[in-house]
């Protein structure tokens, strides 16, 4: 499965513990990522200053389901779960 262009939930409901530029300390769950533009684009895609973590991220219908609601709801869900 591709990304949804314009999603953006795996920006915004995971906590990422690494730094990204703008966020030193990383993101909480639930907070978005400054990187992540109106449009919901990674400003750093294809960057290498981009997050390993965000770059090892693969789409999948588990996790993404079929609409950006529900993979902000299963993302959401899967972090509250491995917290």
């Amino acid at each position: 499965m591709d990304c949804r262009l314009g999603c953006g939930a795996c920006c915004i409901a995971p906590s990422i513990t690494s730094a990204i530029p703008g966020m030193p300390h990383g993101k909480p769950a639930g907070v978005r990522c400054v990187q992540l533009n109106d449009d919901n684009l990674c400003q750093l895609f294809g960057l290498p200053e981009r997050p390993n973590v965000c770059s090892d991220f693969s789409a999948s219908i588990d996790v993404c389901g079929n609409t950006n609601q529900q993979a902000l709801i299963l993302i959401t869900e899967l972090e509250q779960h491995t917290s």
